[in-house]
């Protein structure tokens, strides 16, 4: 026991810092007191001396310091592990820490790069917003510019309708109207003296082959005669845009006179050259003139009147020809020309009005539209516009001009063929086309070309039939000029549905007269005013509206090949209308007129539907109505 302590203590003394693997302390048994006294005193085991007592004392206080050392190694090394955990720990949570805050380092930028997408979409925001109150400034003041424009645009149109007639423009409308009253004088001229130029042609034809000419064959002989006319009006009215493009509208009326002269010589000249084929080659050469008249002078007239007046103005054109049947139909009579020596002169007088539109026309202005918008001569336009206004304030006449050009500039030198597939100008067309239908198709130059043998196959006389086409002549010239102040307070579109309406009503009345006439005696006086109401209501309405309107419809870039297309129409009409009306009436008898009432049904429900009002319109304004009908 005295070895181990003593080795036990070298071993502390040597400095090791653990206690040995097995130490003889585990061999030692101090037996306490209490022990030792229930034992009486005796120690069983073991006997130990004071220098074991004092050593192992020693040995119990080194042992406790050994302890104490390595409670506190223990605590160290406790304190070192928790700090290792804390550090661990720490070290996971950094870790931790590290990957959020990479993650939150992406987040960040993520949100930066919205962020600057948002800073980029909200510069790109403002800048519109920038540019919507830059419009709506713009927009404001293009309202107000607007309404001063509209302000201006009213009171020049005011202006524009407070223009009178003055002497000057009085003087241009006559002088072109001698070409209208041309065009209705060789329309009724051939109808008073119709048997005394069948019985030239028969004379002519057996005096040439010492044969009598078959009544059949006089009849076709006649029906040519008659409707040869119509045949150079479509001549000449499809001519009449090239010609008022290339000559202008008053240049135009001025060549044409040489036909005029030409032709009128020519029928003139007939019985005593003992020929009637020239009385069919004059009335060819008149139809032409006729047919670029009634192009060329509604184009002029429209374009020289002023707003207010244009209605009016272009009635004349209606006034004229009425007033030119009327004058053939009173010459025609038996008492004047009608006779086998005097018709040759009644067809030669055609000469005067190309003659005395030939003396007046020179001292008028071109058409200021023409001059301005076609030829770009502003100051020849100021100087015509001066002279016909009589006062030398003209701008807003060459404003509104000026206004229709810009509109129609895409248009200045439009085609047939382009104003044939214009969206917006097919519309128009066909309007026009309808109207000029409305005035041939509605039964009226069966009217003026037969109503002598109409009135005489009715039960009247020869003579009462003469007087009663003079009667419808007369009507036509008193209606016409009823109808001049209605044009524009009325409307041409209410005026003509109110004489297409009328003469409905009373082609069925003289249809009912030729039914009945031989069952009652007086049937023949309703024929009478029958067929002259008919008259009253043509003149009311188709006899004057189409010419006036199909030129209104149009601006100046396609007014020209509108015209002629429209004037092509009508004298196709006219000339189906001339030529087929005997074979009609050999063929529907006492029925003839009801084809004409059914045509007249027709155009008055397309009227209703299709055609507009152009009263107190410009001519841009009314080209307006169709480009938004057509953007509709």
């Amino acid at each position: 026991m005295r070895q181990s302590c003593h080795r036990l203590l070298e071993h502390q003394q040597t400095g090791g810092d653990e206690p040995p693997l097995y130490s003889p302390i585990d061999q030692i048994s101090v037996v306490p007191d209490h022990v030792a006294r229930q034992g009486g005193g005796k120690l069983t085991r073991y006997a130990t001396t004071e220098e074991d007592e004092a050593t192992l004392r020693e040995l119990l206080l080194s042992l406790q310091r050994q302890v104490n050392v390595m409670s506190m190694n223990l605590s160290a090394k406790l304190d070192e592990l928790q700090r290792g955990d804390r550090q661990l720990e720490t070290t996971v949570a950094l870790c931790e820490i590290r990957t959020q805050l990479q993650e939150l380092t992406k987040s960040v930028e993520s949100c930066q790069s919205e962020v600057s997408e948002v800073k980029r979409d909200m510069v790109a925001i403002k800048q519109e917003l920038d540019t919507v109150q830059q419009v709506k400034e713009e927009i404001e003041e293009l309202r107000e510019y607007v309404d001063r424009l509209e302000e201006h645009t009213q009171r020049r149109k005011l202006r524009l309708l407070e223009q009178g007639l003055t002497f000057f423009l009085s003087y241009a409308i006559l002088a072109a109207v001698l070409g209208m009253l041309q065009f209705g004088y060789n329309t009724g001229v051939i109808n008073a003296p119709s048997k005394n130029i069948a019985n030239f042609m028969k004379d002519v034809y057996k005096k040439r082959y010492g044969i009598d000419l078959h009544d059949g064959t006089v009849n076709s002989l006649f029906s040519i005669a008659v409707s040869i006319f119509a045949i150079g009006g479509m001549l000449g009215g499809f001519s009449g845009g090239m010609i008022a493009n290339r000559f202008g509208r008053k240049g135009g009326l001025l060549l044409n006179n040489i036909l005029g002269i030409s032709g009128a010589s020519l029928m003139g000249f007939t019985k005593i050259s003992h020929c009637y084929e020239l009385l069919i080659f004059g009335r060819f050469i008149i139809g032409v003139n006729c047919g670029l008249n009634t192009s060329l002078v509604p184009m002029y007239i429209s374009e020289i009147a002023p707003l207010n007046l244009r209605g009016g103005l272009g009635t004349v054109n209606q006034l004229a020809v009425t007033v030119g049947l009327l004058i053939s139909q009173v010459l025609g009579i038996e008492q004047i020309l009608g006779t086998d020596e005097g018709w040759p002169i009644l067809l030669g007088l055609a000469i005067c009005p190309a003659i005395l539109q030939l003396l007046l026309l020179p001292a008028c202005p071109e058409s200021p539209r023409y001059l301005l918008i076609t030829r770009q001569w502003e100051e020849e336009a100021r100087r015509a516009l001066r002279r016909l206004r009589a006062s030398n304030q003209v701008e807003e006449d060459i404003e509104e001009m000026r206004a229709e050009e810009r509109a129609q500039q895409a248009e200045a030198s439009i085609s047939m063929r382009e104003l044939l597939c214009s969206p917006t100008l097919r519309a128009p067309l066909l309007i026009g086309v309808v109207m000029q239908l409305s005035q041939q198709l509605s039964g009226i130059n069966a009217v003026f070309y037969y109503s002598t043998s109409l009135f005489t196959s009715s039960g009247l006389t020869e003579e009462s039939a003469k007087f009663a086409t003079m009667g419808i002549g007369a009507v036509m010239v008193g209606m016409t000029l009823v109808s001049l102040p209605l044009m524009d307070r009325t409307g041409r579109r209410t005026l003509h549905l109110y004489g297409l309406g009328g003469m409905f009503i009373f082609s069925i009345f003289i249809t009912i007269s030729f039914l009945i006439k031989e069952m009652i005696d007086w049937m023949s006086y309703l024929s009478v005013v029958s067929t002259l109401s008919f008259v009253v209501f043509f003149a009311v309405g188709p006899g004057s509206i189409p010419w006036l309107i199909t030129a209104e419809l149009f601006s100046q870039g396609p007014r020209p090949s509108a015209m002629a297309i429209a004037v092509l129409v009508n004298w196709m009409a006219n000339f189906v209308v001339g030529i087929g009306f005997p074979s009609m009436k050999a063929l529907l008898e006492n029925y003839t007129f009801l084809p004409f009432s059914a045509f007249l049904a027709i155009f008055w429900i397309f009227t209703y539907k299709k055609v507009p009002e152009t009263k107190n319109k410009t001519f841009e304004e009314i080209l307006a109505l169709f480009r938004n009908t057509n953007g509709r």
